[in-house]
């Protein structure tokens, strides 16, 4: 599978713009993409989006900057190399719906499945494994990205969040929940509860 961030201008595929998109093969976690562009023309922005992911105007107007077709092109190059293709990640779908727009309004080949894996279902699973409820408000999960790490002993994403620190950090908490071992050495600071051995 694939771990895959994408930081964007908004929470609509469609009237947004990916900014940015990190990846890492969790069978070869050291094969990485990290990749920006300036935001796609016509897309609208969300002053919320630009604060989570702490891109500024300027920044998503830059000239300089590739546009979303060339990182998309690097992004499908780099993909070539992964053996699964299965997207996984915290919040997967809202990644997924971003590239597979992106690669069908620039009329690539290429689509991610629908099929997806996500953090939150292997956390709540574990939670249940152990004989613990899950953390919830009004009925409902509330265990969140940052809850996830934490419960694998990882700090918190740092904000504001980058695509690769955010696929690195979720694919270490795959690697915990899934196999109770480290993935990547830059976390070997970061003990594995003895819950998850």
């Amino acid at each position: 599978m694939i771990v895959v961030d994408v930081e964007t201008t908004g929470l609509n595929p469609e009237k947004n713009s990916i900014l940015s998109v990190g990846a890492l093969d969790f069978d070869k976690p050291l094969s990485q993409f990290y990749g920006e562009c300036r935001i796609r023309e016509g897309a609208l922005v969300s002053p919320e989006a630009l604060k989570w992911n702490g891109f500024t105007l300027e920044q998503i107007v830059d000239n300089k900057k590739r546009t979303l077709n060339g990182l998309l092109f690097d992004f499908m190059k780099w993909a070539e190399g992964c053996a699964d293709l299965t997207l996984a990640g915290e919040n997967p779908n809202f990644d997924r719906d971003f590239l597979n727009y992106s690669f069908a309004k620039y009329s690539y080949d290429f689509r991610i499945g629908r099929r997806t894996v996500d953090l939150h279902s292997l956390c709540y699973a574990h939670h249940l494994m152990r004989g613990l409820t899950p953390p919830l408000t009004n009925r409902n999960s509330q265990v969140s990205g940052d809850m996830t790490l934490e419960y694998v002993g990882l700090p918190k994403e740092p904000m504001p969040h980058n695509a690769l620190t955010g696929a690195k950090m979720e694919a270490e908490a795959f690697s915990r929940l899934i196999y109770g071992k480290i993935l990547l050495l830059e976390f070997k600071n970061y003990f594995v509860p003895d819950y998850l051995r």
